[in-house]
């Protein structure tokens, strides 16, 4: 009886139950979509937008749809084939505890991972407030000036530092120092950066830094094995030759030994995942970048800096933009554009919880243990190599070695190999009385262990007392002030209020595809047999990631036409480089090396030239036609010019423009035909997976951004993850990474700190691709096209679409994934501009679509495949309520110096002030549409002076007299 009322099992159990819930027009919605639009079908009008020459001849070969339940049950399987020892490895990667106020109202909550980069300064003040805390607690721990607002691990922060040095640094030297003690997956990646640029890298004992005539040297501080040994010789005799000395530093350690700045340090870098961030197998980590203040308008990365607002209080914005590589392109000093907010805010919020005085109880705790274990190990009588320590032991172990060490793993402990001879043991926070007791034992191997009791009282650190740190750090009053979990709780809750996010509404940015990043595909990521794994422990002991990472290339394989792919590339841009760098061995390995041009087109992404002259190549510019697609009579004069010396193309495709252009084929062909290789850059991949791939229809090297399409979060500008895929002939020339142990001939080095790079977050586009299959993602890619030409066709009339295909009886002309609404005729007839329009949209309650790029003066728009045709339409009234208000500009009510758009974004306390001396009402202002006066998003800042904020550079916290 009770049967016969529920629904039929085959429909509880229908497996395309989440791609329902990822897509958000239903069946309804999509009729009434493609009736506004003019197309017959969802098959219709991807027929006329998508061009048929570019078609996938054949579908994807994924499994059937799993239900959510499923899908977490098949990983939960799969992630348990991790063994999760306790490490005690280091090599830069610790056990941390994670707050639970911070675990559950950050890392976990969709108000901190949904956001996007803080480009809209007005709508990110909570996020930068904890990145400005970020760079004063690296600047306050480092002694360094300035810091960046988080690098992508600590082995490209050391590479970058590497190429700042050379910038700035007054050595001619091509020669780069690096200590025999520093990280050794610091020094692959190091290598892997120094080659394409020419630079020679000698590696030595770090007492011997200033004798190699280099433009820069890099120590660890401590190294490797544990030595806690000044930097300032070292400094002393690298100044003396125009060289510069990076510290590669532990942001713990620095709590009790002397910051890095006060031993002569011109640039520190590090990681700070002890800070909060579980190991991840690698990642996603926030590495560091100080330098001092001279060289801030060369340091890479993002800076947050204070400014003022129109009101004169105090707000945060990006700073220094004129840096960023979408801005100088090839001329840029890095190609990151992803950085590591998430985690970085994490760790922020790490230092914000425990304050100076409760990091240093962290500190002075693993340090006591170390020098227990120290003793202990001793009076076992075992040899140390290191007589001054941190948290490191560097024990001589001698013909034990290989039997101490299976006997650790016996024990479920890892040890690190440091050598044939040698064991290194690191503590961390995690690190109790009971763990050394067991440690001992392996060492013991039966014999009697010794008490630890006895080396309790009054044993001192293992730290030297002239490397002792004296001075202040953390003292500003946000370190100060949130102890208590209430007041913790409290401040997140405020900070994360200043914000708009995805779970507030919709982000049509343009070209960075903002949608749903599902609680399902989120749960596994702090999973201990994911979150709790180190990043160098034993193969045999990451058969969980190893097959997570042989599916999800093979279903990206399949998404993409590829015959191989290395999940490694940290963010898009480590992928573009990665993919470069096969291209160039590939080159290399016929002899041809000479092939160093590299034909962009100027719709190409900012990265792209970047990173191409990262690699050593030579970028040559083609042009593009009216309609946005490549000039093909250009590219095919440039060919000519270069044929003998042409190593690649790259190309966006659908273009930056929105455009499918479709000649993509024969520029594919003609490259090619000039023995150059394709490289397509696969940002836009959203509107491409299903329907047709670049290794089909011509590419030959592609990097996806899974923080995009496949949906791991934004994070609010990081964390990223960008795969690299390659045609087979490419494939033996994919990045290894030899210090992890994996090695091949022809394979390039490494290009993130790990060999999965931010391998934490994988599963989260695991669990997309199983829950959505072939027949999901495909719909996901036709509705998201759908949505972007219901957004165009809906906003036709009033806006000018600036590149659209010009398809008859579509309405807007048909564009791909996004549409560019060009504002520039608005603005010369009524002085309102595209900047305008995105600060008025902040307060009809939305972030504003991408401004200014690709095309100065105009918004791109991506509505995505996870927004309802109800907040399709609540954007759409907004744009269409905005060109009204545009109007009455044009008409005279309201004048061109004084109206609801130049004063825009409204803050509460503005349009509560006494005196209103505008021409226009409070309540047009406030409420622009009725919809509001029931749910308002309240800016925080009224509109932040870029100018200002530049000229009058701080970006640390800045003190509490401020906000009086």
């Amino acid at each position: 009886m009770l049967m016969s009322a529920l629904q039929p099992l085959s429909v509880l159990e229908n497996a395309t139950e989440f791609q329902a819930r990822h897509i958000g027009p239903d069946a309804a919605d999509e009729a009434g979509m493609l009736s506004v639009i003019g197309a017959a079908s969802r098959r219709a009008l991807i027929e006329a937008v998508v061009p048929a020459s570019i078609k996938r001849s054949v579908g994807m070969d994924l499994p059937a749809a799993a239900t959510e339940a499923q899908a977490l049950a098949e990983l939960k399987a799969l992630a348990g084939k991790n063994k999760v020892l306790k490490s005690y490895i280091g090599q830069g990667y610790y056990d941390t505890l994670t707050p639970g106020v911070i675990l559950r109202n950050i890392l976990e909550n969709p108000a901190w991972y949904t956001a996007y980069t803080p480009y809209q300064a007005e709508i990110s003040q909570g996020r930068m407030e904890a990145l400005v805390n970020f760079q004063t607690m690296v600047t306050d721990l480092t002694g360094m000036a300035i810091a960046n607002a988080s690098m992508l691990d600590e082995a490209t922060a050391a590479a970058e530092a590497m190429t700042l040095a050379a910038r700035v640094g007054k050595s001619k030297s091509q020669t780069f120092f690096v200590a025999d003690d520093v990280l050794p997956q610091t020094l692959e990646v190091v290598r892997t950066r120094a080659e394409p640029l020419g630079f020679n890298v000698v590696v030595g004992p770090a007492a011997e830094a200033g004798k190699s005539e280099c433009f820069a040297a890099l120590l660890q501080y401590p190294g490797v094995n544990g030595d806690v040994r000044s930097l300032q010789a070292a400094a002393d005799a690298v100044h003396a030759q125009g060289a510069l000395l990076i510290a590669a530093a532990d942001l713990l350690a620095l709590t009790l030994i002397k910051a890095p700045a006060e031993q002569g340090a011109d640039i520190a870098v590090g990681t700070t995942q002890r800070f909060g961030m579980p190991m991840g197998n690698g990642g996603p980590h926030a590495a560091y970048m100080a330098c001092k203040d001279e060289y801030k308008r060369s340091l890479p990365g993002r800076l947050v800096g204070v400014s003022i607002d129109a009101h004169g209080k105090p707000a945060y914005r990006l700073a220094l933009q004129t840096r960023e590589q979408h801005i100088r392109r090839e001329k840029a000093t890095s190609n990151i554009c992803t950085a590591q907010v998430l985690p970085a805010v994490v760790a922020s919020m790490y230092a914000v919880y425990h304050g100076p005085q409760g990091l240093k109880r962290i500190a002075q705790r693993v340090a006591s243990f170390t020098a227990v274990l120290a003793e202990g190990l001793k009076s076992l009588g075992f040899a140390l190599g290191n007589a001054s320590a941190f948290d490191t032991l560097h024990v001589q172990t001698g013909a034990q070695t290989a039997a101490i060490q299976a006997r650790a793993v016996a024990a479920g402990m890892n040890f690190r190999r440091a050598s044939a001879e040698a064991l290194s043991l690191s503590l961390d926070e995690t690190t109790t009385r009971a763990d050394l007791a067991a440690v001992l034992a392996v060492f013991a191997d039966g014999k009697a262990l010794p008490d630890l009791s006895a080396f309790d009282k009054g044993i001192a650190s293992l730290i030297p007392a002239e490397l002792q740190r004296t001075s202040a750090y953390l003292s500003h009053p946000v370190f100060n002030r949130y102890h208590s979990e209430t007041e913790m709780l409290r401040y997140l809750r405020g900070l994360s209020d200043k914000d708009l996010a995805l779970d507030r509404s919709m982000i049509p940015l343009g070209s960075c595809t903002m949608k749903l990043n599902a609680t399902a595909e989120m749960i596994p990521i702090t999973w201990p047999e994911f979150a709790g794994v180190h990043p160098f422990a034993p193969h045999d002991q990451l058969q969980g990631y190893a097959q997570l990472n042989e599916q999800l290339t093979a279903w990206l394989c399949q998404a993409t036409g590829y015959a191989g792919i290395s999940l490694q590339p940290n963010a898009g841009s480590q992928g573009e480089y990665a993919g470069l760098l096969a291209i160039k061995a590939w080159h290399e390995s016929r002899n041809e090396g000479h092939r160093k041009i590299c034909l962009i087109p100027e719709s190409a992404h900012g990265t792209n030239p970047a990173s191409a002259q990262m690699v050593g190549m030579q970028v040559v510019v083609t042009k593009c036609d009216k309609e946005g697609n490549i000039d093909l009579a250009d590219l095919k004069a440039k060919c000519e010019q270069h044929s003998a010396n042409l190593a690649a193309i790259m190309i966006t495709y659908p273009s930056t423009y929105g455009v499918f252009d479709t000649q993509v084929k024969e520029i594919c062909a003609l490259v090619r035909s000039h023995g150059g290789r394709v490289y397509v850059d696969g940002a836009n991949m959203n509107a491409l997976v299903g329907v047709a791939a670049p290794g089909e229809f011509g590419g030959d090297v592609s990097h996806l951004n899974l923080h995009k399409t496949f949906c791991i979060p934004h994070g609010g500008g990081g964390p990223g993850v960008g795969p690299v895929c390659v045609v087979a002939d490419l494939v033996p020339f994919l990045p290894t990474h030899r210090s992890a142990g994996y090695d091949s001939k022809t394979a390039i080095g490494a290009v993130s700190a790990a060999p999965l790079g931010n391998a934490a977050v994988l599963p989260i586009s695991w669990m997309y691709c199983r829950m959505m299959a072939a027949e999901g993602l495909q719909a996901a890619t036709e509705v998201a096209i759908l949505s972007a030409n219901y957004v165009a066709a809906r906003l036709a009339d009033a806006y000018d679409i600036h590149f659209s295909g010009n398809i008859e009886g579509i309405k807007g002309g048909g564009v791909a994934h996004e549409c560019i609404l060009d504002i520039r005729p608005l603005k010369d007839a009524t002085g309102v501009g595209a900047e305008d329009v995105a600060k008025r949209l902040i307060d009809y309650g939305f972030h504003a679509p991408t401004l200014s790029f690709p095309v100065a003066g105009t918004l791109m728009v991506e509505p995505t495949e996870s927004e309802s045709k109800f907040e399709l339409d609540r954007f759409c009234d907004a744009m269409l309520a905005i060109r009204a208000e545009i109007a009455k500009v044009a008409d005279g009510s309201w004048t061109a110096e004084d109206n609801p758009l130049v004063n825009a974004p409204h803050t509460a306390e503005s349009l509560l002030a006494a005196e209103w001396t505008h021409g226009y009402s409070r309540e047009e202002a406030a409420y622009p549409v009725a919809s509001l006066r029931r749910q308002k998003y309240w800016v925080p800042v009224g509109r932040v002076d870029n100018v200002y904020g530049d000229r009058n550079l701080s970006c640390s916290c800045p003190p509490m007299s401020d906000y009086a």
